[in-house]
């Protein structure tokens, strides 16, 4: 959370807002990744049984790299790692994934990749103030199938020496990548009509805290007006047993009508607010790229390496927005269709061009090149997103499609 300085102050006007959201924007001027990864839990014998959060925590190893293990609201097992170099990034999450398999593994449990639960409702086994005031504003039926089915990978990187650069690439990249790596086309056992189910219920929820913002322009105003004009996420009357109706009062009311709260807002209830907008692309002091797909437990690495190759890599980024730019508003086109929509497929292959040719230049080794090269030959020149093979495999029964694939040859 960004610091304020005086988290007790009296947040008055858009001022104040403008102030902090230009705070969001100022970081390190580093190259530094941080790689949050999500994966759902099965039981292999019996996909259908929901995998209570207590049985993964009993079972979770020592991580050998240091990532931070966490859950979501669903149960779904996050790992975190630390922001190092990208080669760093990834060789330290792949040590503490294959830790993680292993030790689940033994104990009759297994990560599976799609980005959405192909088969189990949702049932929510968190039970914080956070997730209860999140149900009741973001509602049936895309409040609880984001908060327990979903699961994506989230790169992080440092803004750099030009964080408005940064900031327009992953916005501008967002709808090709989202189809590059969708990973989610079924829900409740049969085909959801989405190549990513999962993007398709971010693009359902509340608008006023998942819509993208512009690529363009001063990004520091247009997140200082998203954050004033997002609904507040409110918590629950203490002993109240029913939702309350959903909020329709955003962090501009409040402002200018301070005994909404019962209290007028401080920076540190703006900060907070911050925290519970959720766009594809968002900035915290460094940037949070949330737009991907989970993806098998073996392939997530291409996802991080040209996610942020394209990020980081001046060349690389130019010869990717080239293609992508033209594309940058496609975000239901990438959910629905993913790289089977041409235009797509095509910008999509001029970026993982980029990114390979960056790669060296990222110090990154060529067990990485080769996986992402197998990668592209597989999904992005033949445009079946990742979400094909899903489907492929959940033609032998819905319960096949929480198989992983085979781990990538060193």
């Amino acid at each position: 959370m960004i610091g304020t300085g005086n988290d007790q102050a009296r947040v008055r006007g858009r001022d104040e807002v403008a102030d902090f959201a230009r705070r969001c924007f100022t970081g390190t001027p580093g190259d530094r990744v941080g790689v949050e990864l999500e994966f759902l839990v099965v039981h292999p014998a019996d996909p259908a049984r929901r995998v209570p959060v207590d049985e993964v925590r009993a079972a979770l190893p020592p991580l050998p790299a240091g990532a931070v293990a966490g859950f979501e609201p669903g149960g779904q097992l996050e790992l975190s790692g630390p922001p190092v170099t990208l080669d760093r990034a990834i060789a330290g999450l792949r040590a503490d994934v294959a830790a993680v398999r292993r030790a689940l593994g033994e104990a009759g449990l297994a990560l599976a990749g799609p980005g959405l639960d192909p088969l189990r409702p949702p049932v929510r086994q968190l039970r914080e103030p956070r997730y209860d005031a999140m149900a009741d504003l973001l509602g049936v039926p895309y409040g609880p199938m984001m908060m327990c089915l979903t699961a994506s990978i989230q790169v992080n990187v440092d803004f750099g020496p030009c964080p408005a650069a940064r900031w327009e690439r992953a916005c501008l990249l967002g709808p090709v990548l989202s189809a590059a790596f969708a990973n989610s086309p079924l829900a409740e056992g049969r085909p959801c009509g989405w190549t990513s189910g999962r993007q398709a219920v971010w693009l359902h929820l509340d608008p006023t805290r998942t819509r993208p913002l512009p690529a363009g322009g001063d990004p520091a105003a247009a997140w200082a007006r998203y954050l004033a004009d997002a609904r507040l996420m409110l918590a629950r009357p203490p002993g109240a047993r029913r939702r309350g109706p959903p909020s329709r009062v955003t962090f501009a009311h409040w402002m200018r009508r301070p005994g909404l709260g019962g209290r007028p807002p401080t920076m540190a209830d703006l900060a907070y607010h911050a925290t519970t907008v959720f766009p594809p692309v968002r900035p915290r002091g460094w940037l949070e790229v949330r737009y991907l797909d989970a993806l098998d437990p073996a392939r997530w690495p291409v996802c991080v390496a040209v996610t942020a190759a394209l990020l980081l890599d001046d060349r690389a980024a130019d010869a990717a927005l080239a293609a992508a730019a033209p594309l940058a508003g496609r975000w239901w086109q990438a959910a629905r269709s993913g790289l089977a929509d041409d235009g797509l497929r095509r910008a999509a292959e001029e970026c993982f061009g980029a990114a390979l040719a960056a790669l060296p230049r990222l110090g990154c080794d060529t067990r990485l090149a080769a996986e992402v090269e197998a990668y592209a030959a597989r999904h992005v020149c033949t445009g079946r997103s990742p979400a094909v093979d899903v489907l492929d495999r959940a033609a032998a029964g819905p319960a096949a499609a929480f198989q992983t694939g085979e781990e990538v040859p060193a």
